[in-house]
């Protein structure tokens, strides 16, 4: 497996994040022409493939979302835990949950003072990632 950096940490799934969406995508603008171009006695099943491609859409968004919800708050645990193991504290209250995630990333070396450092100027998570000089791979994510 490839060490994982700022540049590779990402992850798409092509099956899930272009091939079913893309899917989805033209599933909508089918069941909308087909429901604009139906006669009356069609436009019952024509509505019903509309909304259940609507649902479907809302189905692959949510099943996502919830899953990155849940792992946010997996990772705002861990990273409480390494804190409480290193300084007898949690994390700071001043703290985004972006910059938690981005400070994941950061050995144990430089984490402390990448906290401070996010707190005190405000950075971003795309600026704390690019601040990481030893890079803690995460290669459980979903």
């Amino acid at each position: 497996m490839q060490q994982q950096n700022f540049k590779n940490h990402t992850r798409f799934v092509p099956l899930y994040h272009y091939v079913l969406f893309s899917i989805l995508l033209a599933t909508l603008i089918g069941s909308v022409v087909n429901l604009c171009h139906c006669s009356c006695s069609g436009l019952y099943s024509a509505s019903l493939l509309c909304a259940l491609t609507i649902a479907g859409i809302l189905v692959a968004w949510y099943a996502r979302a919830f899953a990155l919800k849940a792992q946010d708050r997996a990772i705002r645990a861990e990273e409480n835990l390494r804190h409480f193991a290193a300084t007898g504290k949690l994390l700071p209250i001043g703290l985004r949950m972006s910059q938690i995630i981005a400070l994941r990333f950061a050995s144990d070396e430089e984490w402390q003072g990448l906290i401070q450092k996010a707190i005190s100027e405000n950075l971003s998570s795309k600026e704390i990632k690019q601040q990481i000089k030893y890079w803690k791979a995460d290669n459980n994510r979903v």
